[in-house]
């Protein structure tokens, strides 16, 4: 059988060789004149690929369960952010007492000037409310009216995931004064210490 036939008859049968020489063929084979291919055949390509897809398909849960647990964690620690920036505001501003909104707390600190609607304790990203895929607000703003102006006395902070069960699986709440809290649920429903 020529070079050209033989290399025919073997893709014939299903073999795919990426070089075939006389090399490493046993004696069997180099008397009756066949060679064995030197490569993979497409049987074992398959199988390689197979393999390699179901050890994807097996990280990508856990990617998006690390995910969510970052964000989770940087929630908690935006909310503590948030806790400090309300209490240097009460000491600025002690009239206003704490302030009731994220962008009275944020504000563009380049501008050198701060004032009680744009104070800039907290950066700007954290001041649009959305941050590593937790959506943050300041709610239950107590007031009471002192020498006809209003003074806030308690605010609860919180952090709900933007997309629950994608995003972060638990809300989690902080009171002025408080410990912060956690809804399993995903909401401001928050009953369980967070540790």
């Amino acid at each position: 059988m020529s070079g050209s036939h033989q290399r025919l008859w073997i893709l014939m049968k299903g073999k795919f060789s990426i070089c075939g020489n006389r090399r490493g063929m046993r004696r069997e084979e180099r008397q009756s004149g066949f060679t064995r291919p030197n490569g993979f055949t497409l049987m074992e390509l398959l199988i390689v690929i197979s393999i390699i897809l179901i050890l994807m398909l097996v990280a990508i849960p856990t990617a998006g369960k690390i995910r969510k647990h970052a964000n989770e964690l940087s929630a908690q620690k935006s909310l503590q952010t948030i806790e400090q920036a309300e209490s240097m505001y009460e000491s600025t501003y002690p009239t206003n007492g704490f302030a009731c909104s994220l962008t009275a707390l944020g504000g563009d600190p380049s501008t050198g000037t701060s004032s009680p609607t744009a104070a800039g304790m907290i950066n700007g990203e954290l001041a649009t409310g959305i941050k590593s895929g937790y959506v943050f607000t300041i709610t239950n703003c107590t007031k009471v009216t002192i020498n006809n102006g209003d003074r806030i006395t308690s605010y609860t902070a919180t952090a709900v995931p933007a997309t629950p069960g994608k995003t972060g699986d638990r809300g989690f709440c902080l009171e002025a004064g408080g410990a912060m809290k956690a809804d399993p649920a995903g909401g401001t429903n928050c009953t369980q210490m967070v540790q």
